[in-house]
């Protein structure tokens, strides 16, 4: 009997420094379990139910539109086709070293640890933290990282050789910042449905649209909604709600997602598309939304988190000076919100937040 290749274990695959099998790995996920860090639980369950006799495997996934998570069926072939497509993509080969500071309870997580299993990588796992090279000297091949992230590791990204970022908006001034510092940055576009990415775009332009790994096609339906096949990871005719502008089959740029749609007066707005004009000039993170005046008229706002050292004037001076900004897309108010609620990869739930009461308004 074939042995599945999900269960086999590249001979060159190292984890923190040491070689493991199939039947040593399963004594280091028991560890994690009963003696780990909360991040090393969530590795430890998920290596016993890869190394398990199913040919299956749950994975969860947060739904969008609540709190509430979900779980997807997929086969384990599929996931270790999406690791020998990002490795044959990226040129990432046997020996290579990758850091992993990613929540293993995220799909990217655990496609960070299937790739270095299937690949033969060197990995070092680390708590995900947002300063992944805190107290790390090492150099890396090919690491994954969320926005967040990366803008804390800016002077440390010259360790590294090719950076995957994703998981969470990635603003026009990290872009700039990573093509200064001359890093081999990637943006990632994919989902817990699609096993990970199956669209890459490299930072040598704030603009650059995506380009579909291979056997990877890509459509829109009748709301300009990308639409992704990818039969080789299980993937069929699965609808999206991400606006695109599709250049080719394999070639795509996000315009923004079509529930986050602002409407106001007789314009249709995404907020996306007027956050990354604003990103320009703002470093800080915050999103475009809508809200009521005392007039029950409708206007576009800013939001930020509170800070004392938000200085209304200064912030004035750096909308109106946002060239590509029209005046219909200009916040007339700032929101300011003790925190953002957020996924752990830093992605914003802008309905929950909204929800919130604002701490304070500021007109414009």
């Amino acid at each position: 009997m074939q042995i599945p290749n999900y269960n086999k274990i590249h001979n060159r695959f190292l984890l923190n420094g040491y070689y493991y099998d199939q039947k040593t790995l399963k004594e280091v996920a028991y560890n994690f379990i009963k003696e780990g860090d909360i991040y090393e639980n969530y590795m430890g369950d998920f290596l016993l139910d890869w190394l398990d006799a199913n040919d299956s495997i749950y994975l969860e996934c947060s739904d969008n539109n609540s709190l509430s998570e979900k779980k997807i069926k997929v086969k384990k072939q599929f996931l270790v086709n999406s690791a020998i497509s990002t490795g044959n993509y990226f040129n990432v080969t046997v020996g290579d070293k990758a850091l992993h500071c990613l929540p293993a309870n995220f799909i990217a997580g655990k496609m960070m640890l299937i790739r270095a299993m299937i690949l033969g990588l060197e990995i070092d796992l680390i708590s995900p933290s947002k300063m992944p090279f805190y107290k790390n000297d090492k150099s890396y091949d090919f690491v994954a990282m969320t926005p967040i992230q990366a803008f804390h590791s800016l002077n440390e990204l010259k360790k590294v050789k090719k950076l995957i970022i994703g998981g969470a908006y990635l603003s026009n001034s990290l872009q700039k910042k990573l093509i200064k510092l001359k890093v081999r940055a990637y943006e990632t576009y994919g989902m817990m449905e699609t096993l990970s990415h199956i669209a890459i775009r490299e930072m040598n332009d704030p603009l650059s649209e995506f380009k579909c790994l291979p056997n990877i096609v890509v459509k829109k339906d009748n709301r300009n909604c990308l639409v992704i096949d990818a039969p080789k990871l299980g993937v069929e005719n699965l609808v999206t709600n991400d606006e695109v502008e599709i250049y080719s089959p394999n070639h795509f740029k996000l315009v923004g997602r079509i529930d986050h749609i602002i409407k106001l007066e007789n314009y249709k707005l995404h907020p996306e598309q007027i956050e990354r004009k604003l990103s320009q000039n703002l470093s800080f993170h915050f999103f475009i939304d809508k809200m009521e005046d005392s007039n029950a008229i409708e206007k576009l706002v800013l939001v930020v988190k509170d800070d004392p050292e938000i200085k209304i004037e200064r912030l004035k001076e750096q909308i109106i000076s946002c060239k590509p900004l029209k005046d219909y897309e200009t916040p007339k108010a700032i929101l300011c919100f003790k925190n953002f609620i957020q996924t752990y990869s830093g992605k914003i739930k802008r309905k929950e937040t909204m929800n919130q009461k604002p701490n304070r308004i500021l007109h414009l």
